[in-house]
């Protein structure tokens, strides 16, 4: 019998487990749950007889993959993907997945709760500001970008993106402007909101060099990934620019150095832009799905790997 293992150090919602059980079981598949583990040793023990997994923030490494005798398929319940070993995956002919889009909304709504917390100084008595007529900037215009921007445009926002991979007539298409470069994004707007993947090409891409150009009292918002920013950057910009604010849900590597800078610098105390319990369900059960369209029915869709 096919053997689909949860693996989540920080577990689903009882309801979504439920939900991925039903789907699972109804395909003739067995569920095995590993929750709350504190040893990795027991997430290799759990996986070495199972065909499929599914993890949240969980880390599929090398050595994880070279435990898992049978694997097939890991799929990452979530858009990003950075925490799975993508070559240890395509060595072992592992095909590896995320399920983009299912969190959406809930990474929209914390990036919008973030402007006006930090419009409104962190909702102290002090007078902040209003996010009507400000312009904000989208860097990488994809399911959580494009629902930022129509969030925002109902505030009565001026949108600006930038995304090389979606076509400018789709952009333009939603009444947003599209930047001609990076440079013009940042330069041109108050706000931008980040949600470029982790990578070679953008890791600490987010640099002085760039985030120099915003104007005065502008604010960087990333509920993407802590890798893409150059924190020793962004802490000598806080120190220079008194003007200049960052809030992320990513607690930076140098978070302790940055909360020197408080009120202007604001992060939580763990990843959250996906904690809610419709994008908890939501990514759980497409995550089900898609394992089991992959197995019966050998869809690769959502496949991350080559």
């Amino acid at each position: 019998m096919t053997k689909v293992l949860v693996a989540t150090e920080k577990p689903f919602a009882k309801v979504a487990v439920d939900g991925i059980r039903e789907i699972v079981e109804k395909a003739g598949f067995e569920l095995a749950l590993l929750e709350k583990y504190t040893d990795v040793a027991e997430f290799y023990k759990a996986v070495e007889d199972a065909d499929a997994l599914i993890v949240r923030s969980d880390k599929v490494t090398k050595e994880v993959i070279d435990h898992a005798k049978k694997l097939k398929i890991v799929v990452r319940a979530g858009a990003g993907f950075d925490n799975l070993d993508l070559e240890a995956c395509t060595s072992k002919g592992i095909v590896a997945m995320n399920t983009p889009g299912q969190n959406s909304n809930a990474v929209a709504e914390l990036a919008l709760g973030f402007m006006i917390y930090m419009a409104r100084t962190n909702f102290t008595p002090v007078a902040g500001t209003e996010l009507l007529g400000k312009r904000l900037g989208i860097h990488a215009y994809g399911h959580v970008g494009r629902l930022v921007a129509m969030k925002a445009k109902a505030l009565g926002m001026e949108i600006m993106a930038l995304d090389p991979f979606v076509p400018a007539e789709k952009i333009e298409a939603d009444g947003v402007k599209v930047a001609k470069d990076v440079e013009d994004l940042y330069s041109s707007c108050d706000y931008v909101s980040l949600h470029i993947p982790a990578n070679d090409q953008t890791k600490n891409s987010i640099n002085y060099a760039l985030l120099s150009k915003m104007p005065k009292g502008a604010c960087l918002v990333n509920t993407a990934r802590k890798e893409v920013i150059n924190e020793a950057d962004m802490a000598k910009l806080l120190a220079e620019r008194e003007d200049f604010k960052y809030i992320t849900d990513i607690a930076a590597g140098n978070d302790a150095e940055l909360k020197a800078f408080a009120p202007r610098y604001f992060s939580t105390t763990k990843k959250m832009g996906a904690q809610t319990k419709e994008a908890n369900i939501n990514a759980g059960l497409a995550a089900a799905r898609q394992i089991v369209d992959f197995i019966v029915n050998g869809v690769t869709k959502f496949q991350v790997n080559k």
